[in-house]
C-alpha cells in the first residue's frame, strides 16, 4: 500500500509547521503523510489538515489524520489512523465511508487479527524499537513482532517506532510492507533528502523478499 509514511511532530520539526514538513516529505518521495498534533486545538489542526490535503492532491500522494475522525472528515483527508483506545473501526467506517483509508496501531498478532476482522485497511505494528518521539510508546518489541503480525494477517503491514536508516531494511525483510517514521525524517535539516534516502533503501530490499 505504502512504502514510506511520514508522521508530523511539532517537537521534532525545528519550528517548521506540519504543512511545511508535509511539503518537504512529499517532495522527497513519502507516499503518505499522517498529521499528528497531540495537544493542539481543533481549529489549528483543521487548518494544517486542509493545507496538507491540498499538498497531497498537488503531489498525487495520500494524507491521513491521526485519531481525529472529525478533522479527517472536515479536511476531506484520505483517511484516519486509529489507536487501540480510539473509536472502533466500524464506527469510524460508518462516519467516513467505504472509500476512505482506516489504519490501526497494533502491538501484536492478536490485535492485528482483530483490526483485520473489524475492517481496517492496514495495520501499523510497533514500537519495533525503543523510541522517545511518542511519550506513551511501549518498549521496542523487536523484529519478531513484525514477522508475527505479517504471518497473522493479509492486510498491508506498516512498522513504526525507532526506525531509521540503520535498521529500516531489516524491518522490511522481517515482513513489513512499509514503515512510518517521525524523527528519522521530521527532525532532519533536509527533510526531503532524508525521506528520499529511506524510501530508496526500502525499494532496494523489497524486490528481494
Amino acid at each position: 500500500m505504502f512504502e514510506l509514511c511520514v508522521i508530523t511532530d511539532r517537537t521534532s520539526s525545528g519550528g517548521r509547521s506540519e504543512s511545511e514538513i508535509a511539503n518537504l516529505a512529499y517532495y522527497g518521495g513519502a507516499d503518505i503523510v499522517q498529521l499528528r498534533m497531540k495537544g493542539s486545538d481543533g481549529r489549528e489542526m483543521l487548518e494544517q489538515a486542509k493545507r496538507i490535503k491540498n499538498l497531497a492532491e498537488r503531489y498525487s500522494k495520500f494524507f491521513i489524520v491521526n485519531d481525529r475522525v472529525d478533522i479527517a472528515m472536515l479536511s476531506d483527508a484520505d483517511g484516519v489512523h486509529l489507536g487501540q483506545s480510539d473509536i472502533p473501526v466500524d464506527d469510524a467506517r460508518a462516519l467516513l465511508g467505504d472509500d476512505k483509508i482506516i489504519g490501526v496501531s497494533v502491538h501484536n498478532a492478536k490485535e492485528a487479527v482483530e483490526a483485520e476482522l473489524s475492517g481496517a485497511d492496514y495495520v501499523s505494528v510497533g514500537s519495533v524499537f525503543n523510541t522517545y518521539t511518542k511519550q506513551d510508546a511501549q518498549n521496542g518489541r523487536g523484529l519478531d513482532a513484525v514477522f508475527a503480525v505479517r504471518m497473522a494477517v493479509g492486510l498491508p503491514v506498516m512498522a513504526i517506532g525507532g526506525i531509521n536508516r540503520g535498521n529500516i531494511q531489516d524491518v522490511i525483510l522481517a515482513g513489513a510492507d512499509g514503515v512510518a517514521v517521525v524523527s528519522a525524517v521530521v527532525s532532519k535539516q533536509d527533510v526531503s533528502a532524508a525521506a528520499r534516502e529511506l524510501r530508496d533503501m526500502i525499494l532496494k530490499v523489497r524486490p528481494n523478499i
